[in-house]
């Protein structure tokens, strides 16, 4: 059996790829196996695949869970935070966009306004100069776009299940520079107490479970910047504390 899988961020430079045909000579595949395999494969990639996920068809996938040859098939490596040329893809109601573009906080946060809605919000993350010391020149992030785009859409889903209010997202790929917003969030809800509430969940529900990544690049040297593994993706995305 042969199956492509899609690599990103620095798994996909220690490769020296970013999309892999594999053969695999077993009859069945699981995530777990094939992530055995590769690594057997591909010493020198060992390390980052060990605490890397497999997705399935856009979903993360546990260790048991089967691979067939035409499934859609990605290694999410374990680091927060895109791709190069003029890229906006976008969910059919708009709300949700992956973007090399800059992105306008107000056209973000019309989206979402509601004449029964007393409160808005609009969280915006931007690239800050130092961080601990080290003095960054630019940002740049990769995205998994299909599978960022669903996982952005859960998010509008919980914020909408939990409070009854209005989400939006925007996140750029691509080189981001000091000061310039990599990710916009916009909220509204009846009251501002679940308008804060909505943003902050959405927010780290975004950190934990959307695949995108981010390399910290400075006057002397560019470094993905890594964060603990996404083993909170496995859980149901519903369970999500604040």
């Amino acid at each position: 059996m042969q199956i492509t899988i899609r690599l990103f961020a620095g798994l996909a430079e220690v490769i020296g790829s970013s999309s892999l045909s594999f053969d695999v000579a077993e009859d069945t595949l699981t995530a777990g196996k094939l992530k055995e395999l590769l690594s057997a494969s591909y010493p020198d990639a060992a390390p980052q695949i060990a605490v890397s996920l497999v997705a399935i068809d856009r979903e993360y996938a546990p260790d048991d869970s089967p691979i067939s040859a035409a499934a859609e098939v990605a290694l999410i490596p374990p680091v927060s935070g895109g791709e190069t040329g003029s890229v906006t893809e976008s969910t059919p109601n708009g709300l949700y966009m992956i973007t090399d573009q800059p992105l306008v906080a107000e056209k973000l946060l019309d989206k979402v306004l509601d004449a029964d809605h007393g409160a808005s919000l609009l969280f915006v993350g931007t690239t800050r100069e130092m961080t601990e010391g080290r003095r960054t020149t630019a940002l740049f992030y990769e995205a998994y776009i299909p599978m960022a785009l669903s996982k952005l859409q859960e998010i509008g889903n919980e914020v909408q299940k939990r409070w009854n209010a209005h989400c939006a997202i925007s996140h750029r790929i691509g080189y981001v520079g000091l000061k310039e917003a990599s990710v916009i969030i916009a909220v509204s809800a009846a009251h501002r107490e679940l308008c804060y509430e909505a943003s902050r969940l959405a927010i780290e529900m975004l950190k934990q479970a959307v695949p995108v990544w981010k390399k910290d690049i400075n006057e002397s040297e560019q470094q993905w910047l890594g964060s603990d593994p996404l083993a909170a993706a496995f859980e149901n995305i519903s369970s999500t504390t604040l």
